[in-house]
């Protein structure tokens, strides 16, 4: 047993000045990740910041019509609101396909973007880990890495994110906000979680001592649909292997508005530009939805045995993409 101290902030500002008071404290919400990491040994922090009762709790319009999450809505809560449901499928559709029923009753916004990879190397402190330990290797590589990274890898790391909620975010273009001892800042979620390169201890662009409080959307844009899919090993209860968000307008037959993110291939859910670059105004036709996939992909760099994954991903994707053309009456204006 490790010994660690607990508190429960009265404020967001307290909880923010009792983080940054010294190394090693971390904040606390659902716990469905970082508890399981400390009973690991993957985790051991000094006092846990508990932020589960602070008022952060609500979903609310935005001026701009937009969507404010805060950082401690369930996950099960944020699925079923009726604005997320009515205005953001995609978002409820990858909630809904993360975790369990009851993980999901407990799991936090903001614990969900700050969970960590599911790398057995990771979460086995008896093997060496650049993500855990700098320095110590990355025997994924050689090793077991069927699950791993395709895309934005380096020789330090091959892990990748697991959060289904995340890859929606990303393809909606939300924002996190974040209060720090430096006052608020916001984040694009495309840039929140970071590339390993040569620092895969680093999952995100958090400061020290800054706390999550708020994810806000833009309003949806107007006539698009949107889709979540995700394949993996058995029907529920587990990590994707590849999962797409997209949304899509179309208007006389041309593609007006795109986004598209991909999961299960990155060490951060994997906004695909080039594709999005290549569709717009493109005709929306399997052919040119095709082409951009695989200009998209054509960066992939798979191990020995997750080269199925850039197939799988291209597949899944232009499904995704032909069921939203199909779901959506083609406009003439």
């Amino acid at each position: 047993m490790k010994p660690f101290g607990y508190v429960r902030p009265a404020s967001t500002d307290e909880a923010v000045r009792l983080c940054a008071e010294g190394a090693g404290a971390r904040f606390l919400g659902g716990g469905t990740n970082l508890v399981d990491l400390m009973k690991l040994g993957v985790e051991t922090p000094r006092v846990l910041v508990d932020v589960s009762g602070l008022p952060l709790d609500r979903v609310t319009r935005t001026a701009d019509g937009g969507l404010g999450i805060g950082a401690t809505v369930r996950n099960s809560d944020l699925a079923a609101h009726p604005e997320v449901t009515e205005r953001y499928p995609v978002l409820s559709q990858a909630l809904l396909a993360g975790a369990s029923g009851q993980l999901r009753n407990s799991a936090t916004t903001g614990g969900n973007l700050l969970q960590r990879t599911r790398c057995r190397y990771f979460q086995d402190v008896s093997k060496p880990c650049n993500k855990r330990l700098p320095g110590s290797g990355c025997p994924a590589r050689a090793g077991t890495h069927r699950d791993l990274a395709i895309l934005g890898h380096s020789p330090e790391c091959v892990a990748t994110n697991p959060s289904d909620m995340a890859v929606a975010l990303a393809a909606l273009d939300a924002t996190v906000v974040l209060l720090g001892p430096e006052g608020e800042r916001a984040v694009p979620l495309t840039e929140f979680h970071r590339l390993p390169g040569e620092n895969p201890d680093q999952d995100t662009v958090i400061r020290p001592g800054e706390l999550i409080t708020e994810v806000v959307l833009p309003p949806p844009a107007p006539g698009a649909a949107s889709r979540y899919r995700k394949a993996r090993d058995r029907a529920s209860f587990a990590f994707a292997l590849v999962s797409v968000a997209a949304t899509l307008r179309v208007a006389a037959g041309r593609v007006e508005h795109v986004t598209l993110a991909f999961g299960g291939v990155a060490h951060r859910p994997w906004r695909a530009r080039r594709a999005e670059a290549e569709l717009r105004d493109a005709p929306a036709t399997p052919a040119a939805f095709q082409h951009a996939l695989i200009a998209e992909l054509a960066e992939a760099r798979p191990l020995r045995d997750n080269a199925f994954k850039v197939d799988l991903a291209r597949r899944l994707a232009l499904d995704v993409l032909g069921e939203l053309t199909e779901r959506q009456p083609t406009r003439t204006g």
